[in-house]
């Protein structure tokens, strides 16, 4: 684990499949590779990671959706505090699986996004990622690709992004 914020490439793109299986879109043979993946980058870098590259992933995604929000307030953005950040944590009950105790960590990952910190450096100052914990930040990245595909009127838009995102992570590295 690094304190500065760097998450292994390949973490981050197992963090993404996650969001993969979540999404209904994605068909069941694509599902299943994502499972193949996420095991794979797991045994390399183990859960904590690819939890740190769910927490990296909330922070692309918040700042494209605060970037991206033209037309919702009167100032074209998305509020943080007043919009984004309580629409994604009235959803979380949704999800079975969503542990109510790790709701204020999750709040602040999203805090620190919304403020445009560097939100890994900020997550890794209170330790390692708990496996609870780590499975409602890849609820949030969902809630995240499925409010930003909203805001911009495109299934799938999110996708884009994440492919720069990985374009990037790859031109970083060589």
């Amino acid at each position: 684990m690094s304190s500065d914020g760097l998450v292994a490439d390949e973490a981050v793109r197992a963090a993404w499949d996650s969001y993969r299986i979540l999404e209904n879109r994605t068909p069941q043979e694509e599902r299943r590779q994502a499972q193949l993946r996420i095991r794979a980058s797991v045994d390399s870098y183990g859960p904590g990671e690819v939890a740190r590259g769910s927490v990296f992933l909330v922070g692309v995604l918040t700042t494209h959706i605060l970037g991206q929000s033209g037309g919702q307030r009167e100032g074209g953005r998305l509020d943080p505090l007043d919009d984004l950040i309580p629409a994604v944590i009235r959803r979380l009950p949704g999800f079975q699986l969503a542990d109510p105790a790790q709701v204020p960590m999750v709040t602040g990952v999203l805090m620190a996004a919304a403020m445009g910190m560097d939100v890994v450096a900020w997550r890794d100052q209170f330790g390692s990622v708990p496996p609870k914990e780590a499975t409602v930040h890849s609820f949030v990245v969902w809630l995240l690709a499925d409010l930003y595909d909203t805001l911009v009127d495109q299934p799938g838009a999110t996708d884009l992004i994440m492919q720069d995102t990985f374009d990037s992570l790859t031109s970083e590295v060589g």
